[in-house]
């Protein structure tokens, strides 16, 4: 439905500007769209790679714990003497004003870094310990690109919602304005060119009459 403004040029100006505004904030918003869903797919693509490694490293880890747990016992205290991650970093960059995390993580050598006692373990218990630091980093890798995934698919959501609101009521309402107003004063016009021609007329049968 047109807004009823009312019909006069310096209405017709400004609706013009605001749809010419309407129509480029679009454009903007369409290109921006297309941006985020490219961004999107390729992380998509990335989360299903790591998702198959993520997968086989977590088979391998816990095939590698049960023979641990059957060779040396039980290893819940060995397991104590593994400090807490706190090497855990997060930053993030700017997609199309998006805010996407990243994810690092410090990296440790494993020959170097073995907290527990060499004397009362084996070498299941190893290996069940660097398959798990191997997902620990997988696990960081997965869960900063499902989380950019996450906020990519709300932004890219939330901008077809404004564009959509643009294309299909802003801009045919500011088009249908448009048209009103140029129709009231196209009409305005015609009657003001007839009200000109019958005062010349008028005239002119005077002017005969007095000669």
């Amino acid at each position: 439905m047109a807004v009823q403004a009312v019909p006069t040029k310096g209405n017709l100006m400004n609706t013009k500007k605001s749809l010419a505004l309407a129509k480029n904030g679009y454009e903007l918003l369409d290109r921006k769209r297309n941006i985020l869903i490219r961004e999107m797919m390729t992380l998509i693509d990335q989360v299903n790679a790591i998702q198959e490694k993520i997968d086989k490293a977590y088979e391998e880890a816990y095939l590698a714990l049960q023979t641990a747990n059957v060779t040396n016992g039980f290893c819940e205290d060995i397991s104590k003497s593994v400090p807490i991650e706190d090497g855990l970093h997060l930053d993030s960059r700017s997609v199309m004003g998006v805010e996407i995390p990243i994810l690092t993580i410090d990296e440790h050598p494993h020959e170097k870094y073995i907290y527990y006692g060499m004397m009362s373990t084996n070498s299941a218990v190893d290996k069940a310990y660097m398959l798990f630091s191997k997902v620990k980093y997988l696990t960081v890798e997965l869960a900063e690109i499902e989380n950019s995934v996450y906020r990519l698919a709300d932004a890219i959501k939330k901008t077809q919602k404004r564009a959509n609101a643009l294309k299909n009521i802003m801009i045919p309402r500011f088009e249908e304005t448009v048209k009103f107003i140029s129709d009231a004063l196209d009409e305005k016009d015609r009657e003001e060119f007839s009200r000109l021609k019958v005062i010349k007329r008028n005239k002119l049968r005077e002017g005969s009459e007095e000669e």
